[in-house]
Parts: structure tokens; C-alpha cells; sequence
């Protein structure tokens, strides 16, 4: 066997308690959506008292328009999230079981279900409230890599969403016998670790050119570049890390090895490569529109 890394023994419970002979548990992915939504808050704030970052010296928002948005941000990332992994992953099995449907706390959450549920929430919030849409869209585009860095984290914690078979020295011996199913390896299987590629592109290096374009680059000043840069930005990572990434179970069979939602001739792509396409055409036409706009 080649070398590889033994997973970490990390409960993907942070604490539980028992009352009413109910048991009650804050989970490692739970934390990461909470921790995700303050830093994005206060990283709003920070960036709305600083009246050189906009066009005119003056923010698109307040911070009252601020906390509210967050709330309809929330109900929005949930809603989606759940929506669109029922209805991009799984709809044979929850039109056959509604009832599980608003069970969240089971799991099941589509990034792109909850980003087009932020889109809707957010441009309802705006459109209310007399609030510039990209302006607002560049705002809250610039807070989201962190939050993602941290629920990538806890996917990685609960030992899902992991990649496909890999005999690299970084490979990452998942518990459970999904994980260690793995047709002609012999011993432990090792997989590629893609919750972190996807932590260490979608959080820190995405994050880390959002930041520097917002305050060094005074992208603020031009609508749409910022969203248009974290649309393809992340577009981008995931569509590269889903050739390593292991495709959901639905979509795997004989004939169909590499999970492939469309595909010819033994070539395709995955669900998580055709949702991600949308979000670089759209992103890669905002950065061109912003052009000029300084």
C-alpha cells in the first residue's frame, strides 16, 4: 500500500446535551454556517465604514440595512440549500419521501441551491429598499470565502464530500465502508482530501484576491467586478476539483464509473461541473461589464 494519512479521530459532534429526554448537539458544520454569517456581518461593517472604499464616498448601505439583509441572507442560504439538493441530487428519493424534505439537521445542502437562494433574497431585499443591486452584490460577495473555508472544514470533519481514489501521499483513509469501497485496491483505500482543495480555493485563495481588489484595488468603485470575480473565481475551483471529487452515489453505476450527470461517449461532466458553468459565464460577463466604470 502506499504511503497515506489515517483520518483524523474527530467527533463531528463539538458538544451534546441531554434535556427533556430530547438530546441536543452543536455540530462542527452547524458552527461553520454561524461563525461564517458573523465574520461575513462584521466584514460588511468593517467595509461600509470606510467611505474611500465607494464610488461618491458614500456606502450602498447602512448598518441597520445591513443586519436586516443578514436575516433574508439566512433564510435564503437554508432554504435554497436544502431545495436545491433535493431537487439537483436527489428528487426520485425526496418525491418519495416529502416528509424528510425540511429534515436540514439530517444533511443535504447544495452550495449552488443556497447561492441562488441568497441571490433571490437579496435582490428582493434591495429591490424594497431603493438599494443599488451590484454595489450590494459586490458587498456581500466579498464576506462569503470565509464561510466557506469553515463548512468545507466540517465536511471535511464529518468524512463526506470526499474525492475519488488516489494513491498521493497527501491520500486520506476515510472511515466507513462507502469510503472504503474502492473496486481493484487492495487494503485501505485512500482518497484525495477535495474538502480541503476546496477549503484552501474557495476560501483562502478566493478570499485572498476579493480582499485585495476591495482594498487595494478599489474594485468597490466598480459595480459588478467583485461579484463577477467570486462567481468565477468559484466557478472555477469547483468545476477543476470535481475531477477529483467522488460524485454522489445516484449518479454512479457500471456503466457510468465516474458519475457523470451528462455524458457521451465515456466523456461529460458532473452536476456540480454543469451547475458550476452558469456561475463562470455569468461571472467572467460582470468583470467585462465592469470595465471602464473606475
Amino acid at each position: 500500500m502506499q504511503a497515506a494519512i489515517q483520518f483524523p479521530d474527530i467527533s463531528p459532534e463539538i458538544f451534546s446535551i441531554t434535556l427533556f429526554g430530547a438530546e441536543f448537539a452543536l455540530r462542527w458544520y452547524a458552527l461553520g454556517y454561524i461563525l461564517g454569517f458573523l465574520i461575513a456581518w462584521r466584514m460588511a461593517l468593517r467595509a461600509i465604514s470606510r467611505p474611500a472604499l465607494w464610488p461618491d464616498g458614500t456606502s450602498p448601505m447602512t448598518a441597520r440595512q445591513i443586519e436586516d439583509l443578514l436575516t433574508w441572507i439566512i433564510i435564503g442560504v437554508i432554504v435554497g440549500g436544502r431545495l436545491g439538493f433535493v431537487l439537483f441530487y436527489q428528487p426520485g428519493y425526496y418525491l418519495q419521501n416529502p416528509a424528510e424534505i425540511p429534515q436540514v439537521w439530517h444533511g443535504g445542502m447544495s452550495f449552488h441551491g443556497g447561492f441562488l437562494g441568497v441571490v433571490i433574497a437579496s435582490w428582493l431585499y434591495t429591490a424594497r429598499h431603493g438599494i443599488p443591486k451590484l454595489a450590494a452584490a459586490d458587498l456581500i460577495a466579498h464576506t462569503v470565502p470565509p464561510g466557506l473555508f469553515l463548512v468545507r472544514i466540517a465536511n471535511f470533519i464529518n468524512a463526506e464530500l470526499w474525492g475519488r481514489p488516489t494513491d498521493l501521499p497527501w491520500g486520506v483513509i476515510f472511515p466507513g465502508p462507502a469510503a472504503q469501497f474502492c473496486p481493484g485496491v487492495t487494503g485501505p483505500c485512500a482518497r484525495h482530501p477535495s474538502q480541503l482543495y476546496e477549503a484552501a480555493l474557495e476560501g483562502l485563495v478566493l478570499g485572498a484576491v476579493l480582499l485585495w481588489l476591495s482594498y487595494r484595488r478599489g474594485a468597490f468603485h466598480r459595480p459588478g467586478l467583485i461579484t463577477g470575480t467570486f462567481l468565477a473565481g468559484y466557478g472555477l475551483a469547483r468545476f477543476l476539483v470535481e475531477f477529483l471529487r467522488q460524485p454522489d452515489a445516484q449518479f454512479v453505476s457500471p456503466g457510468n464509473p465516474l458519475g457523470l450527470a451528462v455524458h457521451i461517449g465515456g466523456y461529460g461532466l458532473t452536476m456540480g461541473q454543469i451547475l458550476s458553468l452558469p456561475m463562470l459565464a455569468v461571472g467572467l460577463w460582470l468583470i467585462w461589464r465592469s470595465r471602464g466604470m473606475a
